[in-house]
């Protein structure tokens, strides 16, 4: 694909006038699956984010049968509670590590003060000895190695045992938090913006017909108190903006990813994320455009009395929708006519959100994308009031960027996830991964967009993208998390003033979960068109979706639904699937030592809430070790 490609179905030329727009291997038997059915056992979830994926060899079924319908329709289950098959593939020396990690972690003091901590022993024992230190704990734990070279073995091992790897270079500038407000709001204000001295008003009001008042909402705009977005972030690697050649070596680092990828596997993944490839300035006002267009429609809807209804179940009556557009002074009466002539729009004597997006206006130039009407004057007006070249050309070359790795992942055979981040910009996200998806997963899936499920709207936007994928007719794919962003949500929400994003409590956040995966498995089952990865460390959630398999016989060979879970967590159900037969990834980070120290200050971050909720996997480790203990496999190592 070229840049041609991607640019045109967000900027067609067009009137001023609203129009359509398509915005637009040797692997191991496993006698751990079961025909009796396990006792449910929780576990907190932890979400698998920005990575990049290998996948492993495929397995065979645990349970085969000569006859292929019989084999497709054969119910696994898997027991999460046999150690054996959970840590076959470690040695003594990792299983005492993971305790002794795990363990550290449920200490608030050594948590809290793990970077110091880290700090502190560099300067009393030196760089080799803290270097070896280091890889004997946490860094051994959590980080595979330090270059392309040192973490094959692990990956090869991983293989062997039907665990296939998320590669991530999981090198982090190690800024203060200082460092990170400036880069953040001089990456997110725009010209206009540090111009300007008036006030944002509110959604769709002006004092008066003004192009010079921009048209800007608080949860949309830059604030210096949050423009640190590492605060109260796990998982989620963060990146910040400087320039654009840093943007341009973070792309290569993807493509080095991508390649990685396909060279190590068939229909390997690879992820990215937008934040690394522009300035985010443009995320944040294209997703204040896409909010108010949506809001916009719900506007026109609550007129009909239909509101409160699901994103899909809002069907508007076309001819109603005409008068109110004529009479909100929105186009006269032969212009809005027009617009409802395309040959997918209205055809039912209805238009719903998918038609309605499809009239977001399309203009020449990239940045007059940022309209918004105004229900008082009925104009479209300018989201600001100017953009420099210099920021028309950032945003064309953050779309060149996506546009390349794109290509790159057809070419390599690998396919693309695109990772999810915060909600002020994770609607452009959205909408730029669909166009991908307009375009790419025309024959197989091969770009697959990030659903965060503790939001509130997470059924919503899958159940939409899910319809999109059926009208046109491309391959559906999604990755499911419960997010990484809750607490600075949350947090920006309340102080800023805005409406809670965040599902109320854990509860309904699992609710969520389960409701979107079961979706997605139902589309699955209907047509074969949809892809999904359950990434989540929630033991609950892994018996959920190998229940519903079952019932609507899925086959793990089919390669429709995978499971993802980070290195050095969660080995009782990453290891018991991938023998299992199905497709099952470990998140796999790289890189030197001293440059990985804030993704493993996150990590121990991370596990002291995991492992304070749950002693499972301890109880899992210290289980096994007794049993080889007991069996005289003192000196146990893995064989394969």
């Amino acid at each position: 694909m070229s840049y041609n490609k991607v640019v045109p179905a967000l900027v067609k030329s067009s009137s001023d006038n609203i129009k359509r727009i398509c915005l637009s291997h040797g692997r191991f038997r496993s006698t751990v699956a079961s025909t009796q059915r396990d006792e449910v056992e929780g576990g907190k979830e932890k979400q698998v984010d920005e990575c990049t994926v290998v996948k492993a060899v495929q397995a065979d079924l645990i349970i085969q049968s000569k006859n292929t319908t019989d084999a497709q329709t054969q119910k696994i289950e898997i027991d999460f509670g046999n150690t054996h098959e959970a840590y076959k593939s470690k040695d003594n020396i990792e299983l005492l590590r993971s305790l002794l990690v795990f363990k550290l972690c449920t200490f608030d003091f050594l948590v809290d003060k793990n970077k110091e901590l880290m700090d502190l022993s560099k300067k009393v024992f030196g760089q080799r000895l803290f270097e070896r230190l280091m890889k004997m704990t946490f860094y051994g734990q959590f980080v595979a190695g330090e270059d392309h070279n040192s973490i094959k073995p692990l990956i090869h091992k991983n293989q062997a045992f039907g665990v296939g790897s998320v590669l991530d270079y999981s090198v982090e500038e190690d800024l203060t938090q200082e460092e990170a407000e400036k880069k953040e709001m001089d990456a997110c204000v725009s010209e206009a913006e540090k111009e300007s001295q008036v006030p944002a008003p509110e959604f769709f009001v002006t004092q008066e017909h003004d192009h010079s008042v921009d048209h800007r909402e608080k949860k949309y705009k830059a604030h210096r108190q949050f423009g640190d977005r590492r605060g109260g972030v796990v998982s989620a690697r963060t990146y910040f903006y400087a320039d654009e050649a840093k943007c341009d070596n973070q792309m290569e680092t993807f493509l080095n990813c991508i390649k990685a990828s396909g060279g190590a596997s068939v229909d390997g993944f690879s992820a990215i994320k937008m934040t690394a490839l522009g300035r985010p300035q443009f995320l944040l006002q294209f997703s204040e455009v896409l909010v108010k267009w949506r809001r916009f429609f719900n506007l026109l809807a609550a007129q009909q009395g239909k509101s409160g209804m699901d994103a899909l179940e809002q069907k508007l009556e076309l001819e109603q929708l005409k008068e109110s557009l004529t009479q909100l002074g929105v186009g006269n009466k032969d212009d809005i006519e027009n617009w409802f002539t395309g040959e997918k729009l209205g055809p039912s004597g209805t238009i719903d959100l998918l038609d309605w997006n499809s009239l977001i206006n399309d203009r020449t130039s990239i940045s007059n994308l940022l309209v918004i009407p105004n229900v008082e004057t009925g104009q479209l007006e300018p989201l600001l009031r100017k953009f420099t070249v210099e920021e028309e050309k950032q945003m064309k070359r953050m779309l060149q960027r996506v546009d390349v790795l794109a290509k790159h992942a057809v070419e390599n055979g690998v396919r693309l996830m695109v990772d999810a981040e915060q909600t002020y910009f994770q609607p452009a996200i959205s909408r730029l991964t669909l166009e991908m998806q307009r375009i790419f997963n025309r024959e197989k899936p091969i770009i697959f967009n990030t659903y965060q499920c503790y939001l509130k709207e997470a059924y919503d936007n899958v159940s939409v993208d899910m319809e999109l994928s059926r009208r046109e007719g491309w391959y559906f794919g999604a990755k499911l998390v419960r997010g990484a962003y809750m607490y600075q949500e949350r947090s920006r929400a309340e102080e800023i003033g805005y409406e809670d994003p965040i599902n109320p409590d854990y509860e309904a956040t699992n609710r969520m979960y389960h409701k979107c995966l079961e979706f997605v498995l139902e589309e699955i089952n209907h047509n074969r068109k949809a892809n999904v990865m359950v990434a989540s460390h929630n033991e609950d959630t892994v018996k959920f979706t190998l229940e519903k398999m079952n019932q609507m016989g899925l086959s793990p060979t089919e390669n429709k639904v995978y499971f993802g879970q980070l290195l050095g967590m969660c080995d009782q159900i990453s290891f018991p699937l991938g023998q299992a037969g199905f497709p099952v990834y470990k998140y796999v980070p790289y890189g030197p030592v001293n440059e990985v120290i804030p993704y493993l200050s996150r990590r121990a971050l991370e596990n002291r809430g995991f492992m304070k909720g749950s002693q499972r996997e301890r109880s899992l480790l210290w289980k096994e070790l007794k049993r080889r203990l007991l069996n005289g496999q003192i000196l146990y190592k893995p064989v394969y």
